[in-house]
Parts: C-alpha cells; sequence; structure tokens
C-alpha cells in the first residue's frame, strides 16, 4: 500500500518561509516525477512545482516561480518545497503527488497517488 505524507505547514505571516516535506513510501518512486499541488478555499486545485525523477528537472507554476524551489532526496523517497516571500495568496492546503511518468506535468490526471494534505496560512 502506498502512503503519502505532507508536513511543515502553518500559519506565518507575509515575507516569511517554510519548508514543506512530503515522504512517500510503500513503493520505489526514484524513477518517477513528484509534484506539488494546492488548492484554497472555493478554488480548484492547481499545480504548484514538479520535480523529475533524476531531481534534475523542475517546473514551476508562474506565481511561484522565483519564491518556490523544489528539491528530492531519491534515497528517502522524499520531496521538499521550500516556499520564501510568502503572500496571503499562497494560504492553500498544499498537496503532495506521485506521478505515474519520469517527466513533469502540470495536469492533476498524471499524478497516481496523493497525500491527505497540509495546511500553509500567511497573514497579512
Amino acid at each position: 500500500q502506498v502512503h503519502v505524507v505532507e508536513s511543515g505547514g502553518g500559519l506565518v505571516q507575509a515575507g516569511d518561509s517554510l519548508r514543506l516535506s512530503c515522504a512517500a513510501s510503500g513503493r520505489t518512486f526514484s524513477n518517477l516525477a513528484m509534484g506539488w499541488f494546492r488548492q484554497a478555499p472555493g478554488k480548484e486545485r492547481e499545480f504548484v512545482a514538479a520535480i523529475t525523477w533524476s531531481g534534475h528537472g523542475t517546473d514551476y507554476a508562474n506565481s511561484v516561480k522565483g519564491r518556490f524551489t523544489i528539491s528530492r532526496d531519491s534515497a528517502k523517497n522524499t520531496v521538499y518545497l521550500q516556499m520564501n516571500s510568502l503572500k496571503p495568496e499562497d494560504t492553500a492546503v498544499y498537496y503532495c503527488a506521485v506521478c505515474r511518468y519520469s517527466t513533469t506535468y502540470v495536469g492533476r490526471s498524471a499524478y497516481d497517488y496523493w497525500g491527505q494534505g497540509t495546511q500553509v496560512t500567511v497573514s497579512s
């Protein structure tokens, strides 16, 4: 059984930083891309960032480019999302997901396994 667990969310002020972690277990994911999505109240879940199986390729939503950094430790089946210069509009539940491909995809349908999410709240 596959488990995907996010951690690291919390309440911060605008301009602060947070680091989210995502641990995947139950099988080997080192050959698969992984991604982060987020969902704000009343809005659809949207793509945030993704990283290739090798860790050498990344993709970001325009809204977070330059502020967020995705990285992975394949040996630990763990993906990280470093979020800097946080804004109130970054407030959302952040979800980690495992892609069924080795390259990055922005569409939710390309991701097979999802975590339960971690809340990030940014106050102004």
